[in-house]
């Protein structure tokens, strides 16, 4: 019997799961069976205040999500956003691999929760986004996509709009090939 696959969205404050970085993970995810459960940030403003409190916050509703989704038996991908990035530390807890766009590395506990992570993960950055570290990102244990010149949104700022489109194309070959190669082998 095939294992049943399934993933959590964590969105940004000002990023839903209706952006272009959660709807290309989303078809990549679907083309390989896995089921997606978007999670809707419930006082997305409390989130995004303290960064303890973020940490609690995200892991409480990411919690509740993983509960409904009988993670025990199907371990799910979480797929994070910026402040989704905090669900990082639910991650190394239980181990769940994980991709993070735009993550919090200006943030000590969620760096702190990506340094105790078990689990594969890919990071996605700019070189632009005030809460990327580039340094810090290439000595933590996951992979790195990094985009030259990426704000915190991926987008290329200044540049005419088809570099950014090239720059999606290369954050999800990225994730594709994340997928296929560090938690799930295509065709398993």
């Amino acid at each position: 019997m095939p294992i049943r696959r399934q993933a959590v969205f964590l969105p940004g404050r000002n990023y839903s799961i209706q952006g272009p970085l959660f709807m290309y993970t989303h078809i990549a995810l679907r083309s390989r069976g896995v089921s997606v459960y978007p999670l809707e940030w419930r006082e997305p403003d409390y989130l995004n205040s303290d960064p303890q409190m973020r940490i609690e916050g995200v892991s409480e509703q990411l919690q509740a999500m993983l509960e409904k989704i009988d993670y025990i038996s199907a371990p799910p991908l979480l797929v994070g956003k910026s402040i989704g990035s905090a669900g990082a530390a639910l991650a190394a807890r239980f181990s769940l691999p994980a991709v993070w766009f735009s993550p919090l590395l200006n943030d000590y506990p969620i760096v702190q929760s990506l340094r105790r992570s078990s689990a594969p993960y890919l990071l996605v950055g700019g070189t632009e986004d005030p809460a990327w570290v580039s340094s810090l990102a290439d000595e933590l244990p996951g992979d790195v996509c990094e985009i030259p010149g990426g704000d915190h949104g991926l987008f290329l700022p200044g540049r005419p709009l088809t570099s950014s489109v090239f720059a999606m194309a290369d954050i999800i070959e990225a994730v594709e090939h994340f997928l296929d190669t560090k938690v799930w082998r295509r065709g398993a």
